[in-house]
């Protein structure tokens, strides 16, 4: 069942028993104040007859009966007045009232309304000259009858229409409310891996319906952007790849198609080292980068940024023999507020890839300054090379974008991509400002260990 049948069905049934409740409660008030008005009319009738059979002398049962002939209006009206010992002192036309036990039963010394077989009656008290005397009156009220079944006739075709009416207004409102999610299915349907740039119709972007295509637009972007990443990262990635392996294989090709001496093995052995060490470097760093990109978390502990910066220095050095990196820290009065919630082991290959370009663009000192506040610690990361066009800054975020005025110069482009990723892993903000051939300063700011072990 779709939902516009399930919507139309829905609101019938509530149409419907809406319906029946306030017809249930004009049908009873209906009924309600017919029989009251009717029972009072009896009363009332009741007690003038007996006020002029008893009370007046000069009335006797002959003439009572010929008064009664002449005025009976209601169907098979009863009347009979009896003593305070149920004998019967005056009748007319009396039928139910003819059983003394239904008199004795129905008795009382106030006013009481009563009913046998569908015949409504009354029955009362009255005193007259020291003697109590019981009235009884009854009779069918066809008007009521008649008036009733009308009303009930009424309210059958009334909600026999009116859910008739419900069905197919329902039905035409269901479909004119599906209508814009209709068009978002056939919209989506439209859409795959070549067309992600579609974009859903968003309306008026105030409805629920609207805020839905608001959403999935937003999803849409989300994606077109990964699936655009993952292109430039297959793309570069194979580029990347094939060249060292393209080179080796002609390497291997040109040393292997005639003899050659020791020396020119050795060489061209070396060059092939060379070559696989670049493409293992290469290997490492997009294993390391997919590894990041899962978005699962990591585990953080208390880690000591001094110590982390300090061992990435040092290993730094090892790679460039004779190379002038200065840390510049002020140590804190309390020794806690150098550590934060991190993994030593990302911290330590982000800043390996932060020292590690610098070294490699700028053939100058290189300062790493610590900046230690009561909430947060500041890192600079400072060279004086040939820095990064403007422009550029915010791409070299990405897997295998490089400067425009680095082509000459080894490298990927993956570095700045996994520091990236490893920053925002520890919720650390990263800001990059440069200008070429003057230099480059990279500031990370940490807040302080929280005793949180996770990201």
């Amino acid at each position: 069942m779709n939902i516009k049948i399930r919507l139309s069905f829905q609101f019938t049934l509530i149409v419907a028993g809406i319906l029946l409740f306030f017809s249930a409660l004009v049908y009873y008030f209906s009924y309600s104040s017919q029989l009251t008005k009717f029972r009072e009319n009896l009363y009332n009738n009741a007690k003038s007859s007996v006020t002029i059979l008893i009370d007046v002398a000069e009335v006797d049962s002959s003439l009572m009966k010929k008064i009664q002939q002449s005025t009976i209006s209601r169907f098979q009206e009863e009347l009979a007045i009896t003593d305070s010992a149920f004998n019967i002192v005056y009748e007319n036309d009396i039928d139910f009232l003819a059983d003394r036990e239904t008199l004795s039963e129905v008795a009382r010394n106030y006013v009481n309304f009563f009913s046998v077989k569908g015949k409504d009656g009354v029955c009362f008290s009255h005193l007259s000259k020291n003697r109590s005397f019981y009235v009884y009156a009854m009779a069918y009220d066809r008007s009521r009858i008649d008036s009733l079944a009308e009303l009930r006739k009424f309210l059958f075709w009334s909600i026999l229409f009116s859910i008739l009416l419900s069905v197919l207004m329902s039905y035409l409102f269901a479909t004119r409310a599906m209508k814009p999610i209709s068009r978002i299915i056939k919209s989506v349907k439209e859409i795959n891996s070549l067309k992600l740039n579609t974009r859903l119709d968003e309306g008026d972007k105030k409805d629920e319906i609207a805020q839905l295509a608001i959403t999935f637009n937003d999803l849409l972007s989300d994606l077109e952007i990964a699936f655009r990443n993952q292109e430039d990262f297959v793309s570069n990635a194979s580029h990347e790849l094939r060249t060292p392996l393209s080179v080796m294989i002609s390497e291997c090709d040109y040393v292997l198609s005639q003899n050659r001496s020791n020396e020119e093995y050795v060489k061209h052995l070396t060059e092939i080292e060379s070559d696989l060490k670049k493409l293992n470097t290469l290997l490492n760093n997009l294993l390391e980068l997919a590894q990041l990109k899962r978005d699962q978390p990591m585990a953080l502990s208390r880690v000591r940024i001094d110590e982390v910066v300090f061992n990435s220095i040092f290993q730094i050095k090892n790679k460039y023999p004779g190379r002038k990196i200065v840390p510049k820290i002020e140590y804190p009065e309390n020794e806690n507020d150098l550590f934060i919630n991190g993994n030593e082991g990302l911290l330590t290959l982000a800043f390996n890839n932060l020292l590690d370009n610098a070294c490699k663009f700028s053939a100058e000192e290189i300062t790493v300054g610590f900046l230690i506040t009561e909430d947060f610690i500041n890192l600079t990361f400072e060279d004086k090379g040939i820095g990064i066009p403007q422009v550029e800054i915010n791409d070299i975020y990405r897997p295998f974008s490089r400067a425009s005025n680095v082509k000459f110069i080894g490298g990927f482009g993956i570095g700045l991509s996994l520091v990236s990723k490893i920053m925002e892993i520890h919720n650390a903000e990263m800001i990059i400002k440069s200008e070429v051939n003057k230099g480059t300063s990279i500031e990370i700011t940490f807040r302080h260990y929280t005793g949180q072990n996770r990201n």
